[in-house]
């Protein structure tokens, strides 16, 4: 008998060690603890085993048997997967038993009414006895359950690797990835320690693991000693400036570093492992998110016809998501590039399914007059967001005659055609490339400033918002991080002391719609964005947080018109403080209207030769500060200068 049960019990580990018992298993183990605190409770009146007697009690027995079945239906307690199994089981499980305990309390009741009783008088209608049984029942059911999860956790899971982590937050975040981590099915995690900042905290334990002030265990010989590879932070509020240090601590110390999701973020409102983030680069900014303040936005768009150029890059998209939520009259989205603007147009489409009114998709080009008078004269934008342009340097500086074509006279056609049709604000997105020019692309993106600020009138106000580079958009460095990472390597840089400004693509368009709604004509905003990042530091951080090891950072070399730093405003502008404490309006020169019309006018012959050289030593005349870097358009410098 011992051989045939063994062996049952070896058949149903093998079937069910890694996929679900069935709710009818679930269900007979359920009605044998039943029997067994039956026993239990039978044994206790008779005072001991020996002297238990079952004659009588048969139909108490059934009585019983029948009532806890019809529970277990009720309740569903037999339905949940024991291997996760968790409070809200536990308190299936309590229902379970106390119903019926309650039941036979309220029969004992009304039976005690009657002289003679309708019922005979037995130990299961009495209080104490029906109290016994389902108590017994309850302490059963939960010990079960617990018992199987831990038998499956440490014997029949499968597991793939064992690590060791800590996990920053010893509040109801940190018991939660705690949790989560433990139902892992394929890793075998260890919390090795909790930490927090709380010191009411500190020197207690959660589930056995003691919580410890941060200088304790993150040092080198904590994390040796405890063989430490990844650190959990479970602050989903922590601030910024906090989240950055902690993780450049733990990178420090060669730790993986995760963090858990706001809770608006988890699936279906409940957490497991998988859902603890990797920590991004975009996460350790140095400084804290620009808040807006989007009441002005609301009043600025609500109601709107807008335009919106270069809809489909990645600073012209963000917009269109953005503006979206102001409920505009209509945005009218505009780019050449045909297969970003299909994916932008499902995109929206799919989101807003009931505003499809308020969008129209157009396919066309910034320096095609003809085409864009075309567009003006169908919608007649009243705001006009030009975000249309070409950004990248090096490409630029290879192709001058393009990068004036669409930067320069795209800009100056869709600048005019906004005054011809009376347009209330025209809002381009600049760069800081702008300032001090060393590059084709950045005296365009100036000459573009220049132009439009010249164009400001009564009726139309034009503004200009400058800023610098855009974490994830095309072209910017981190994608390419990324890509390099995925093919192991090397990551390239420039050169080892270059830095740039960084900001979050949805930080530069609220910035850009907050601009709009604050600009009264002529403005140049720009925006405090924090100390700059070194690329040689944030290539290393990105290797580190990617986890992987042996990954070189590869110097090239300056590309052509690159410089080591960029800057927000040039030597001869100031700033003045605005209502909002990161957005400054920039000084800046004035020049005057005729001298520009002809300084344009004759940069366009020039530019029908289609000669490069000439085309920028224009450039240079229009912009005395464009001074090239590390590019052929150098000679034109030192010829002016000789």
């Amino acid at each position: 008998m011992r051989k045939l049960i063994r062996k049952i019990s070896f058949l149903l580990v093998k079937k069910y060690r890694h996929s679900t018992i069935p709710q009818w298993y679930v269900l007979i183990m359920d009605i044998l603890l039943f029997i067994l605190a039956f026993l239990m409770m039978e044994a206790f009146r008779a005072g001991s085993i020996q002297q238990m007697s079952l004659r009588g009690t048969a139909v108490q027995f059934i009585l019983a048997l029948m009532v806890t079945i019809i529970a277990f239906f009720f309740t569903g307690s037999y339905r949940s997967i024991i291997r996760h199994a968790g409070m809200s089981d536990i308190y299936k499980i309590l229902i379970a038993t106390v119903g019926p305990t309650l039941l036979f309390w309220a029969v004992n009741i009304l039976n005690n009414q009657f002289r003679p009783q309708i019922i005979p008088n037995n130990y299961l209608l009495s209080y104490r006895g029906a109290t016994m049984l389902y108590l017994l029942l309850a302490v059963e059911m939960i010990i079960l359950r617990l018992f199987m999860q831990r038998i499956y956790n440490d014997y029949f899971r499968r597991k793939r690797n064992n690590v060791n982590v800590i996990i920053y937050g010893a509040g109801a975040a940190g018991i939660i990835a705690y949790n989560a981590l433990h139902q892992d099915e394929t890793v075998e995690y260890h919390v090795a320690a909790f930490i927090d900042d709380d010191m009411s905290k500190v020197n207690q334990e959660l589930n056995g693991v003691s919580v410890m002030r941060a200088r304790t265990v993150l040092n080198p010989k904590f994390i040796k000693q405890k063989n430490v590879t990844q650190l959990i932070i479970a602050i989903p509020t922590i601030r910024v400036m906090h989240k950055q240090a902690i993780t450049n601590k733990a990178l420090d110390l060669g730790l993986t570093v995760k963090a858990v999701p706001h809770v608006t973020t988890w699936l279906n409102g409940s957490f497991s492992a998988n859902q603890i983030q990797d920590i991004k680069i975009e996460d350790l900014l140095e400084r804290e998110p620009i808040k807006m303040d989007n009441i002005n936005i609301v009043r600025e768009v609500v109601d709107k016809v807008v335009l919106v150029t270069g809809a489909a890059g990645s600073i012209g998209s963000e917009i269109c998501r953005q503006l979206m939520l102001y409920k505009p009259a209509k945005v009218v989205m505009l780019d050449q590039a045909e297969s970003p603007m299909y994916d932008l147009q499902f995109e929206l489409r799919n989101t807003y399914k009931n505003e499809l009114d308020r969008m129209e998709f157009v396919i066309a080009n910034v320096k095609d007059k003809a085409r864009m008078e075309e567009v003006f004269e169908l919608y007649k934008p009243q705001l006009v967001y030009h975000a249309a342009a070409y950004k990248h340097v090096p490409f630029m500086e290879e192709n001058p005659y393009e990068a004036v074509y669409v930067n320069v006279f795209g800009t100056r056609n869709v600048a005019d055609l906004a005054i011809k049709y009376k347009a209330q604000k025209f809002v381009m997105i600049s760069t800081d490339k702008a300032v001090n020019p060393t590059n084709v692309m950045g005296a365009t993106k100036r000459m573009a400033e220049i132009y439009i600020q010249s164009r400001s009138n009564d009726t139309t106000h034009f503004v200009t918002t400058r800023f610098g580079n855009v974490l994830g958009s095309n072209g910017s460095v981190i994608p390419l991080f990324k890509k390099q990472l995925a093919s192991g390597g090397p990551l390239t840089v420039t050169h080892k002391d270059i830095i740039r400004y960084f900001m979050t693509i949805p930080e530069a368009c609220n910035l850009v719609l907050e601009a709009g709604a604050m600009g009264e004509g002529g403005d140049i905003f720009v925006f405090d964005m924090g100390k700059p990042v070194k690329i040689y530091d944030m290539a290393r951080k990105m290797i580190q947080l990617s986890g992987m090891q042996n990954i070189e950072i590869k110097e090239i070399g300056l590309r052509p018109g690159e410089k080591l730093y960029e800057e927000l405003l040039a030597t001869k502008e100031n700033n003045i403080p605005t209502y909002h404490p990161k957005i400054m309006r920039a000084q800046v020169r004035r020049y005057p209207l005729d001298a520009i019309d002809t300084a344009y006018n004759e940069l366009w012959d020039i530019l029908e030769g289609m000669d490069n050289m000439k085309i920028v030593g224009k450039m240079k005349s229009i912009v005395p500060e464009f001074l090239s870097n590390n590019s052929i358009y150098c000679q034109l410098d030192n010829q002016q200068h000789a």
